[in-house]
């Protein structure tokens, strides 16, 4: 038994999927404690959009704490803080034409989106919140309402009211479009539905199995939310910073949310950090009516402003363009031609392929780990093998990922095959 089954909790779980005590990690590679290399295809789950230690991020914090940049603050105005608002109005919102207020919550995804469920609430003065199936927004008690999968809500423990679940798009068949049951309940008195103070979505839903939103339905939503005075909530924790290919999931769509939660690659170094864009007229907070001790988390602010150096041009969103050509041609070809039952779909730099055999994924994440790939499952029977490479990985190292995933499958398939027999 190892130091980490004999005292840390039997709740951890990466772990459990890839047994090796890493070391260090450069790029788009995680290197263990007996020298051996892997390809990383999981990034942080969606913490690690630039790779492992970017030059350009580290400098900028190592040259800070050099310096005795402070490190602390709560929500006491500092250097760091001013620097990164600064930027990120400069090159994130201003050319989008976005006008947001920026909240810093505590320094975790689910800490953002507690924060805008509160708010809308609080505006509004209504109490239930629509999320939908399959949705994935956090462990806490207000985000593990607006979530979808049983076993996670399972684990609270108690009630998990005032929020509504509805269909994600495609939840019903290609052919069916959900948001028809939603204004239908919202338009009816006989519905038992009242008015909900927001709509919290995924356009992709990450770990709920890599479920991607059509643009009509996005737009459709929109319509609907606006006409009936719903805060539309866009939780872009994972599919943000750029994982779709703009920095906003949500800007294919033309749309623009009340709401934005921000996380995961927000400080583009791994270092928690967590952001609330709110619509100025939304911004309705009293002083200290929300708070949290790690809401001014400096290091933090250095290395996402830092990050934002990526956004300065084109070039990160062209590049993930082009390798999102690679993974699905290269996904439909390798299904196709392994003969499985199995659907390809994602946008940007995630993907996911659905498996009709919920424990093929399994089976191809760890023959995959064995050959020196982290490639994790997703949805709600971990029926799903989930590629979320950085948008910064090289061709060469995107296409040997890949040829490990098709080598992983076919030893998958072969493991089908003894079973059979």
């Amino acid at each position: 038994m190892n130091i980490f089954e004999q005292h840390e909790s039997e709740v951890r779980g990466y772990c459990r999927s890839f047994p090796a005590v890493f070391a260090s990690a450069k790029g788009a590679w995680m290197t263990d404690n007996t020298g051996k290399r892997y390809l990383d295809f999981f990034s942080g789950a969606g913490v690690l959009n630039y790779g492992h230690n970017p030059d350009r991020i580290k400098q900028a914090l190592l040259a800070y704490l050099m310096r005795d940049g402070i490190t602390h603050t709560l929500d006491m105005y500092s250097e760091a803080k001013e620097a990164f608002i600064r930027r990120f109005h400069d090159v994130i919102l201003k050319p989008r034409g976005l006008d947001y207020r920026l909240q810093f919550p505590g320094p975790t995804g689910t800490n953002a989106v507690e924060a805008a469920l509160k708010l809308a609430r609080k505006v509004t003065g209504r109490e239930q919140v629509v999320g939908f199936t399959n949705a994935f927004h956090g462990m806490t008690l207000g985000s593990l309402s607006v979530t979808g999968n049983g076993f996670k809500r399972a684990g609270a423990g108690v009630s998990l009211n005032h929020a509504a679940s509805m269909p994600f798009d495609g939840y019903l068949g290609a052919d069916v479009d959900t948001l028809d049951l939603f204004e239908a309940m919202l338009t009816d008195n006989g519905s038992g539905m009242d008015v909900p103070a927001a709509v919290i979505l995924e356009t992709v839903q990450a770990e709920g199995g890599v479920n991607v939103a059509g643009k009509a339905w996005l737009q459709r939503l929109r319509r609907i939310t606006e006409q009936h005075g719903i805060v539309l909530i866009a939780d872009d924790i994972q599919v943000g910073c750029g994982r779709t290919g703009r920095f906003f999931s949500f800007e294919e769509a033309g749309i623009v949310p009340d709401i934005v939660t921000l996380s995961k690659s927000l400080s583009g170094y791994g270092l928690p950090m967590a952001l609330v864009l709110i619509r100025p007229d939304l911004d309705q907070w009293a002083p200290g009516e929300h708070n949290g001790t790690f809401r001014g988390h400096c290091p933090a602010f250095v290395t996402a402003t830092a990050a934002l150096g990526f956004w300065e041009n084109s070039l990160l969103q062209e590049g993930v363009a082009r390798k999102e050509d690679i993974v699905a041609q290269t996904l439909e070809q390798m299904v196709r031609s392994a003969g499985v039952e199995a659907t390809v779909r994602g946008r940007g730099l995630i993907y996911g392929v659905d498996f009709a055999d919920p424990e093929v994924a399994t089976r191809v994440s760890r023959a995959c780990f064995k050959r020196g790939l982290v490639i994790e499952t997703a949805g709600i029977n971990d029926q799903v093998l989930k590629l979320l490479p950085s948008l910064t990985i090289k061709d060469d190292e995107l296409l040997h990922g890949l040829d490990i995933v098709r080598s992983g499958l076919k030893d998958a398939l072969r493991q089908d095959l003894r079973q059979a027999a």
